[in-house]
């Protein structure tokens, strides 16, 4: 499996579990993907089930713009999220 950096956590939101991703690189997330976010303290990948842009669903992030994403564990603003492929 490889992994692709696609973005950083700017934000958590632990009483919600909910972590908010920048997306910082050309590759885009969607729905459906799998993503593996690790930091100092984190390391766990999970499926993207749900993305959301000011309250509102969206089936994919591109470069600059953040979203809101339930997170399955702690997670810490600065932590680097990758795209899992292959």
């Amino acid at each position: 499996m490889e992994e692709i950096e696609v973005g950083k956590i700017t934000h958590h939101f632990s009483k919600i579990e909910v972590g908010v991703i920048q997306i910082t690189t050309d590759e885009k997330l969607k729905k459906g993907d799998t993503i593996h976010i690790k930091g100092a303290t984190t390391d766990f990948e999970q499926k993207v089930e749900s993305m959301q842009i000011n309250h509102k669903d969206v089936p994919e992030a591109k470069k600059g713009e953040s979203f809101g994403l339930k997170v399955k564990g702690p997670v810490r603003e600065h932590d680097t999220v990758y795209k899992v492929v292959g």
